[in-house]
């Protein structure tokens, strides 16, 4: 049996403090019912990290979804495809046969910058913020690898570039090397401009069995693992050993390798976050990130496109929304409907999603999705 992606949709991505979650969630989910051409759904597996209870709730009823089971899922940055994950094995196993997924996150109702650490952890009673995590991810790096600036700075020029071609993106500037780098310093080596933004949207998706739609997009595979102890026995950059166990079960379902996807989606809130996705993924060896940008391998116009949506370094990083972002650009891509973005003749693509902030171990939790194949 067969899980597909029957429709997909999204709002608009940015700073909207007027715009509330459920209004913003009403425009996802009416796009995504469209695409999939569908006007009922059996369940919805929804998703949102700082959400008022009962969001999804508030804005499925504005669409006339009302009586079917809802559930609410947090992962951190993983929230929607957590969601996605768990509504693809619902329908995998007979439960339902169409269920609707759907992420939504209004940041600015809560944060006028970086999230505020969980004074309940220990790295957040330090005021450890997630900046300062992935700088340490980046020190670390250096330490086993060696780092070039211009390797972090090439990430947010190519992403930048990219999402200067998203008209749903929150940044649609483009920017140079020298922009990137005396940009100013958040937590050393990242500057501003290597720091995904804050920001507001909501996105959905509707998953359902086989119907025989040439326009639906086969998920291959989708795994889902939480973080192990972070502690001496860890050599890696934090994260890195997740989104390596989750992405070796992602390959093995889908019985393809990372050298057999076109275009991935991957998870960059900050620019070395890309680098060590891309190694841990399995594009390179480690160590071999930098090179792997630098080179244009992962451009649009490469061999394998990273973030051809512009990723969060430019759509922005509204949460619960950020998975099912990812998974709409992999359905619009494998569809042929990216525009000037299209990564040509793409017939497999790949979402990773990482999702951080507990203390002690390594990330909250990690998705990764194979379509297409």
């Amino acid at each position: 049996m067969n899980a597909f992606v029957y429709g997909v949709g999204t709002s608009h991505f940015g700073r909207q403090p007027d715009v509330s979650a459920p209004a913003l969630a009403q425009r996802a989910i009416l796009e995504a019912l469209g695409d999939a051409d569908v006007d009922s759904v059996d369940a919805v597996y929804a998703g949102t990290v700082f959400g008022a209870p009962g969001t999804a709730q508030r804005a499925l009823q504005s669409v006339g979804i009302t009586g079917v089971p809802i559930l609410t899922f947090e992962n951190a940055c993983a929230t929607s495809t957590t969601a996605f994950h768990e509504a693809r094995q619902a329908v995998l196993s007979g439960r339902y046969e169409t269920v609707l997924c759907l992420g939504v996150e209004t940041m600015t109702a809560h944060f006028s910058g970086p999230i505020t650490p969980e004074e309940t952890d220990a790295e957040g009673r330090a005021g450890l913020a997630l900046p300062g995590v992935y700088a340490m991810v980046a020190s670390r790096y250096q330490y086993l690898h060696g780092l070039d600036v211009d390797a972090l700075a090439a990430v947010s020029v190519k992403n930048r570039r990219h999402g200067s071609l998203n008209p749903r993106a929150q940044h649609g500037k483009q920017v140079t090397a020298e922009e990137v780098l005396t940009s100013r310093m958040v937590a050393d080596p990242l500057t501003l401009l290597q720091c995904c933004d804050i920001s507001d949207a909501a996105t959905a998706a509707v998953v359902g069995a086989d119907r025989g739609n040439a326009r639906d997009v086969r998920i291959a595979a989708s795994a889902l693992r939480s973080g192990e102890l972070w502690d001496h026995r860890s050599r890696h950059p934090w994260g890195y050993e997740l989104m390596g166990r989750v992405a070796t079960a992602a390959w093995e379902e889908a019985g393809i390798g990372p050298s057999d996807v076109d275009l991935f989606e991957v998870h960059d809130a900050f620019t070395i976050g890309e680098i060590t996705a891309t190694e841990a993924l399995g594009l390179t060896e480690p160590g071999g990130g930098g090179d792997l940008v630098l080179s244009g391998h992962t451009s649009l116009g490469g061999r394998q496109p990273v973030n051809p949506s512009g990723g969060l370094l430019s759509r922005g990083h509204p949460l619960g929304a950020t998975g099912l972002a990812q998974i709409a650009e992999g359905v619009w891509q494998l569809r042929g409907e990216a525009g000037e973005r299209q990564v040509q003749g793409a017939r497999v693509a790949a979402v990773e999603t990482m999702g951080g902030g507990t203390a002690g171990i390594d990330g909250n939790g990690c998705v990764v999705v194979v379509l297409g194949g």
